[in-house]
Formats: structure tokens, sequence, C-alpha cells
């Protein structure tokens, strides 16, 4: 492919120096050149790029995409100057891929709580109503049914596109992804027009990435000033602000505000959920199979989108009888008789803690024990807010370890319980330990919401990555206890 080709629609700073030659591959990654690479120099969270072409040039690299003055005693290397590498490499990706986000249709979920389970429920609609869908997100990429293993919510721009190009050959119709902040902030969706962006929320989280919530929530904005349609939930205040700086195209769900898709006579048990839409004048029955208040929001925002996309309400009604979120307020006590129930649960920030066990507590007959502490390496502001209110909310909470990275789990636990004003809590760091004390403990009626891993099957301790799949310690634990 020509150098030319690639860098179609790029401000190109030193183009009287330009020198169209024939390229092999693009890479932000020197490890990975080879003969005839173009490589970007990327200025990333905590490395930049500019300190490695050197290397990229050592391994084949024959063309450096630059924003910072370079120079070398190759001359043979073309070097191009750009005004911001991250945006560059999102266009010329797409260049080398063929542009193939052209070729299908982009929905964006972008909050803090909520993405993964409105991208399946989606998933489910559109299959439903007879698509081919992929997506990319938390637990894993999808291309139909082939399941990719996700490294990132939000892949960077290469990977991103190399995925779309993958998709459009398959005949994708729809993808439906993830959008997160930092994948917003980093410009690795520049450049993609999404048919649809969905907002679900925005609460406390990634504070330690964004520099305050007034830049955690422009980052989100960006997404809508790149989609054609939004749909907004207007019971949170930030939905509010998007649809007033949008002020078009804005579609809008609530249960307590007045908008375009509400939901009402909400009824839930441990198992299911049931709610009225009402839409465009009509009542119509809306029945999961999962529980949560919450989840009623995520349902509402997969209906607005799909009414977008003139998807019938009879097809979406019948896709979300259907779904299927791993992690997301799952139910793995549904093949045990143990008298009492366990939920897994990916919530790690505050709000995603008080959804669960707010949902949990609304159908718990016993005493609701939760198990959960918070990740290393994060933003530490809101452990204590977690250990509140999980010891407000719980009749019993457990603090434990979850992904501890680099820092000491006894550390990260102590600022939790800096929130706790209670005695209802106890500490076991050893976090299957802290499951097998729930079991043992727990009576007829009682609830155990297990929370901050869900879907992982992981655990990071220092720059080890251990096996942990929560439902598999459940399993072996009943075994030994029951």
């Amino acid at each position: 492919m020509k150098l030319k080709k690639v860098l179609l629609g790029i401000d190109v700073l030193n183009y009287e120096d330009f020198v169209d030659i024939d390229i092999n591959k693009i890479e932000f990654d020197s490890r990975k050149i080879e003969k005839g690479d173009v490589f970007f120099c990327i200025l990333g969270y905590n490395l930049d790029g500019h300190d490695y072409a050197e290397d990229a040039i050592k391994r084949g690299a024959s063309v450096i995409v630059c924003e910072k003055e370079l120079n070398f005693e190759d001359k043979e290397v073309v070097v191009i100057m750009v005004k911001d590498t991250r945006k560059a490499l999102a266009i010329c990706s797409s260049n080398y891929y063929g542009n193939p986000s052209n070729n299908l249709n982009i929905i964006g979920v972008t909050g803090t709580n909520g993405k993964t389970t409105s991208t399946y429920m989606l998933r489910t609609i559109l299959q439903n109503a007879g698509y081919k869908v992929g997506i990319i997100g938390t637990i894993a990429n999808y291309i139909g049914d082939e399941k990719i293993k996700s490294h990132r919510t939000t892949p960077e721009s290469l990977e991103l596109h190399k995925l779309f190009k993958r998709m459009s050959d398959k005949n994708v119709d729809y993808c439906i992804m993830e959008v997160s902040s930092h994948s917003l902030a980093l410009d690795r969706v520049y450049g993609i027009k999404f048919n649809q962006g969905l907002f679900t929320n925005l609460t406390q989280d990634h504070l330690d990435f964004h520099k305050d919530f007034e830049d955690y929530f422009n980052s989100k904005f960006k997404l809508f000033k790149n989609s054609s349609k939004a749909v907004v939930n207007i019971d949170d205040k930030y939905g509010q602000k998007i649809c007033k700086l949008l002020k078009e195209n804005v579609y809008t769900y609530a249960i307590k505000n007045k908008a375009d898709f509400i939901a009402s006579n909400i009824n839930m048990n441990s198992r299911e959920t049931d709610f009225d839409l009402i839409y465009n004048g009509n009542i119509i029955n809306i029945k999961l199979n999962i529980p949560g208040k919450y989840n009623v929001y995520n349902a509402l925002g997969c209906i607005g989108s799909c009414i977008n996309e003139g998807i019938s309400i009879e097809k979406i009604v019948e896709g979300l009888k259907n779904i299927n979120i791993p992690g997301r307020c799952e139910v793995v006590s549904k093949k045990y008789d143990l008298g009492f129930d366990i939920i897994v649960d990916y919530a790690h920030t505050p709000d995603g803690l008080e959804n669960i066990l707010l949902t949990a507590r609304e159908f718990t007959k016993g005493r609701l024990i939760s198990v959960f502490g918070c990740g290393g390496d994060r933003d530490n502001k809101k452990r204590p807010i977690m250990g509140k209110i999980g010891s407000e909310i719980s009749d019993l909470c457990i603090i434990t370890s979850d992904n501890p990275r680099t820092e000491p789990p006894m550390s990260i636990i102590q600022d939790i319980i800096k929130g706790i004003s209670k005695d209802n809590y106890i500490v076991v760091e050893n976090r299957k330990g802290a499951i097998r004390k729930a079991l043992a403990m727990a009576k007829k009626n009682d609830t155990i919401v297990i929370a901050g891993k869900g879907h992982e099957d992981y655990q990071i301790l220092n720059d080890k990555i251990i096996h942990f799949d929560e439902r598999e310690i459940i399993d072996e634990l009943v075994k030994e206890l029951f």
C-alpha cells in the first residue's frame, strides 16, 4: 500500500519533504515493527512513543509519524510531522483497513455503569430481529458468534479498525460498542461516525485518570458529537446536560421524569423483572430475566435505540426475555438447592455497588451479606464511599481483596474501612476465604452478593495474573460445605 493512501485526510506539517513510498503495515508498538512498517509515536499515559523511534528504525521501520521534532542518522527513513499522532493513528488505521466502519451500523454505549449489560441487550434484540451483530467491550469481543478475547473495554484505534475490518468481511450488520471515557479522551474512536450514542449514567469512577468530574463528563460527551442520534437517561443530571448541549436528535428515557420512553409499574423478584413501557401513547409490558431497577434503565435505553433502528416492538419484547450477561447480577445459585441466593456482579464503583445491593435488598427476606473489595492502583477516593454503602445497605459486609495490583491488599482494605461507622463488617483478606465465610454463614432466605469481579476469571497480584473464577470457586465451596 502507498504511504500517501494511508495518510489520506491527515494534516501533514512537513508536506514539502513528503516522499511517497510503499509501506508494509502500521504500528504504534516498536516491538512489533517489521521491515517497511510505519511507526506512530504515541504520547501515552506513562510512556512516550517518541522515545522508541530509534528502536523502531533498528527493527526496520521506513516511516516515523511524530508530533515532536526528531533527528535520525538514518536519512533513508521518512519522517512525517503531524499535530496529533493519536488522531493521525485513528485516521490512518481506518485508511489502512479500507475504512471498514463505513460498512457497519455502529451504536456506541457510554456511561459509568450499564455499558456491558446494554450492549448484550442490544445484541440479543438485534439478533432476534435477524441481524448479524458484533460486540466490542469489557467481557469479550464478538463477530457474530465468534468470541475474541478482550484486553480493554475499547481497543486502541489500530486494533479497533482491524476488528471493524474482520466484522465487515464477515458481513456483520451492527457493531455494538462500549465506549469508555479513556477511549474518548485518548481519541481511540476519533473519526468514527456512530449511528447512535447511548448514555446510561455518570457517577464517580476513573478520577485517577480524569483531572476532575467535569473532565470525565466532557470525555463522555465526545461520543454524542459524533453520533447521528442520541438516546439519553434524563433521570441522570448529566443526561439532562447532554440534552441541553445537543438540543436535537435526542431521544430520552426515564422512570422518574417525563421522557420519550418511560417505565412504570416495576415488579421484581430475585430471578426476573417486569414493567410497563409507556411509549408513543402505548403501554407495553416488558419482561426481563434478570432483576434490578437499574436493569430497567438499561432496557429503556436499548428499547429507544432499537426503535430508532426500525426494530419492531414485538421483536424488542421477545429479545429482552432472553438476555444473558455474564457477571451482571448473575444469580449463580439457580443450579443449587441451598435455600439462599448467591449473586455475582461486576459492581466496582460506589453507584454500581449501591445499585446491586439495593436490588438485592428489595427481594431478600432474610439477611443481605455482601462480599467486596476495591482494586489497587485505581481511584482511591471511592474506597471509603464503597465501605459506607456496603455497610449501610448490607446486614453484614465481608471486606476482602479484589485486584490489588501493586498495592498491599490490607492497605486497600483499611481505606475501605475508613468509610464504615457501623460494626456489621468483618475482614477476610483472602477473597476465596471471604466467599467461604459468606457461604458458611448464610441461612435460609439470605442473599449473598459477591461484588467487584463479575465476569473476570483472574486476579491481578503485583505483576502476576492468576486464575480466579468465582463461579468455579462457588461450585467448589458448595460441594465442600453442603
